[in-house]
């Protein structure tokens, strides 16, 4: 009775574990880990734009992740041949994944991306509409080309710009933090070009440079957005934007001339976006093999959370900070289970 129990219980054991394969080859594909720094993408935008976050922004979110993966389902399903070759683990040249059922999955992601921008309203569909064609064109021809971090920065900062037009419709407000972070995205983008074979010193160090020109230009430059819009509703006791001035956060003060909590949310993002480049970045230059090149890309994917957080503070959105902020820890566990690179 045992032995024929113990028969029934294979097949039953094959299947989970077959189950459990095909989720931990998808999670791979789709770099679920790197998921966690999406949302404050439009958090981001949506407090440039002097805006609250709402059920349009939530939409705006939910457009990311799907272009975001259909961006990571993309990028195995191009790469697949030269992964066979440096990357053999990776699920596609492994055979954990079919390369159709990839490119399947960009698709799906994409056109259900843009249904969601849709929903959120014309202009967030006139901002999701580039960035997933940018998405495109960065996977299928601009990756390989002098042109891939531009364009890698460019989809970033359209992101952040798709929070904005979806939360109040005005993406301009919303320019300057689309281009710091975009910036950002320039540098870890040219990092990562050499993480499979190193030998590229002067990437990281520029990426070093970057991270410390941004921290300076995140907690000293005036705050994205100069006022709030018409629907939303304004935060009591906040003094109006414009008291911003030239020196950005550092001159809003609360009681008794303390600085505010958006002031020391600022600072506390962009000093968490320095120490978590800076060391990697240090030792890829150091020694720029594929490992602690790898490590620093990784490093600087996951410091997107802390910059996303500083920006929003700067432009007042304190809640949205905190949680964009509570998304690092996760980020940071998970990644430990499934590489972001």
């Amino acid at each position: 009775m045992a032995g024929a129990s113990g028969t029934e219980r294979a097949p039953a054991l094959r299947a989970r574990t077959g189950r459990r394969s095909r989720r931990r080859a998808w999670a791979e594909l789709l770099r679920l880990p790197a998921l966690f720094g999406v949302p404050g993408d439009a958090l981001a935008g949506t407090a440039a734009a002097g805006a609250r976050p709402g059920a349009r922004t939530l939409l705006a979110i939910g457009s990311s992740l799907c272009l975001y993966e259909a961006g990571m389902a993309l990028n195995d399903w191009a790469d697949r041949d030269v992964d066979a070759v440096e990357r053999p683990h990776r699920p596609l040249p492994s055979g954990r994944i079919r390369p159709a059922a990839a490119l399947t999955a960009a698709c799906a992601f994409t056109a259900a991306g843009l249904a969601l921008a849709a929903r959120a309203g014309r202009p967030a569909l006139t901002v999701a509409a580039p960035l997933a064609a940018t998405v495109w064109a960065y996977d299928l021809g601009l990756k390989h080309t002098p042109a891939g971090p531009v364009a890698m920065g460019a989809a970033r900062g359209l992101d952040l710009l798709l929070g904005a037009a979806a939360s109040t419709g005005r993406p301009g407000p919303a320019l300057p933090s689309a281009a710091l972070l975009g910036t950002h995205t320039v540098a870890v983008t040219t990092v990562s070009r050499h993480e499979a074979q190193g030998g590229a010193p002067l990437a990281p160090l520029a990426a070093l440079a970057t991270t410390a020109l941004l921290t300076r230009l995140v907690t000293r430059a005036p705050a994205a957005g100069t006022g709030r819009h018409p629907s939303a509703r304004p935060a009591t006791g906040r003094p109006p934007a414009d008291a911003l001035g030239a020196a950005g956060p550092r001159s809003v003060r609360g009681a008794a001339g303390r600085p505010s909590a958006a002031t020391l949310l600022t600072t506390a993002g962009a000093a968490a976006y320095a120490a978590a480049t800076a060391r990697p970045y240090v030792h890829a230059a150091l020694n720029p093999s594929p490992p602690l090149t790898q490590r620093a890309v990784g490093a600087g994917i996951r410091a997107t959370i802390p910059l996303q957080a500083a920006l929003t503070a700067r432009a007042r959105g304190t809640a949205g900070a905190l949680l964009i902020a509570a998304l690092a820890p996760l980020g940071a566990k998970f990644a430990k289970k499934v590489s972001v690179t």
